[in-house]
């Protein structure tokens, strides 16, 4: 066991002993301790790995795959000390049922918060709604943030650094703040520890179907959506959505939804392409290597607003932040016989990339296209062409 988290859960068990264990002081207690003897200050990773490795006392470990891997360093009835490794980058929208705080043991996150409004609910496990980003901020090794348990914390951390490593000090589960939601933007809350196992295995008796090209998938799709509830059906269309766009039965498939549905139906196109969006630009990011575009990416994938994205950048890099993703953007593009490929936008051959690289800079700053020297400005309509483009692509919410 280690005998700096020991001595931290002791003083988080003791202080909140002192407040006859009251659930809404657990987050400030926990913050206050981790910022009192912060473990990125106490702490030398390499030895607490080693030691968990090699000493065969410890906590009792959780069968949690939550983390890549989990180590509880502290238990106790009422709460523990978890330790999360992340290789992955991120974690979904969500909120918590249970409260405490983390820290920031090793490496940068982007940390984003949000708020769901006008929720609706479709059922016990699905809401509807519009869910907004309400602040991003970059967390830095050593930083501290308390986590309230229920809606009133929505939130998302897109780790920089791999591994980073979180240490959470948590309570257990606080009574009547389930479900515990994760969101799917911009429209959707669903419960992902909601076992509906007959839609999971119609879902995988599908992808059989998929993957074998079988002619019967969109006749079988679109009976069953005529037939399904809402929350089934919205679940058979975000497994078959990729597939269904392949061979042409997306627009079917969408009315079918749309007619039995009406305007709940209307949540449901907006979401499945931001799910696309964001699938496109982390597998991306995974066969990037260089960190400062593996930030860009980050950024694009988790900051909706041009202003943000603008601060974080000014906030990591010197530099005016224009020109810093200007140079990013340069770096990024692939040119062939056929064109110009920036991320997910393909643009023809017939506009240069220097011309391109204006007019975008044009988008993101708000200034009128200067074309470079020796080269022939872009007509209205050619300009008005790009920004579409650019405005429908993984670049759109830098498009001023």
């Amino acid at each position: 066991m280690d005998p700096f988290f020991t001595e931290l859960g002791q003083k988080v068990l003791a202080r909140w002993k002192e407040v006859n264990f009251s659930q809404g002081l657990f987050p400030d207690i926990a913050r206050e301790v981790l910022e009192d003897r912060p473990p990125a200050t106490h702490v030398h990773v390499p030895t607490l790995i080693r030691d968990f490795l090699l000493e065969d006392r410890q906590p009792f470990q959780t069968q949690s795959g939550f983390g890549e891997p989990e180590l509880v360093v502290y238990d106790d009835p009422r709460f523990y000390i978890q330790i999360l490794f992340w290789l992955d980058g991120t974690t979904d929208i969500h909120q918590h049922k249970f409260s405490g705080a983390f820290h920031v043991l090793a490496g940068s996150s982007i940390h984003s918060r949000f708020e769901f409004a006008q929720p609706e609910p479709i059922s016990a496990h699905l809401r509807v709604g519009q869910l907004q980003m309400t602040e991003t901020q970059l967390l830095a090794t050593g930083s501290t943030v308390p986590i309230i348990s229920g809606s009133s914390q929505i939130h998302a951390l897109f780790h920089l650094d791999t591994p980073s490593i979180s240490v959470v000090v948590r309570t257990h589960s606080d009574p009547g703040t389930g479900p515990q939601f994760t969101y799917l933007p911009p429209h959707f809350a669903v419960d992902p520890f909601a076992n509906d196992a007959l839609t999971t295995r119609r879902k995988q008796l599908l992808d059989v179907l998929e993957k074998t090209d079988d002619p019967t998938y969109p006749t079988l799709v679109a009976e069953m959506l005529r037939e399904l509830d809402f929350e089934r059906g919205f679940f058979i269309l975000q497994n078959g959505v990729g597939y269904l766009r392949s061979i042409g039965a997306w627009e079917e498939s969408l009315q079918i939804f749309q007619q039995k549905h009406g305007r709940l139906a209307e949540f449901v196109a907006p979401t499945l392409e931001e799910i696309i969006r964001r699938d496109g630009l982390a597998e991306l990011r995974r066969s990037i290597t260089d960190a400062e575009h593996r930030f860009f990416l980050a950024l694009l994938l988790n900051v909706p607003t041009r202003p943000a994205i603008l601060s974080l950048v000014a906030q990591r890099f010197p530099g005016a932040p224009v020109d810093t993703i200007m140079r990013w953007i340069e770096e990024l593009t692939e040119t062939s016989d056929f064109g110009t490929s920036i991320l997910d936008v393909e643009l023809p051959a017939a506009q240069p990339p220097e011309v391109i690289f204006a007019a975008l800079r044009s988008f993101i700053d708000a200034t009128e296209a200067v074309a470079p020297a020796g080269s022939s400005p872009l007509s209205p309509t050619d300009l008005q062409s790009l920004r579409e483009a650019f405005r429908h692509s993984s670049l759109r919410a830098l498009i001023s």
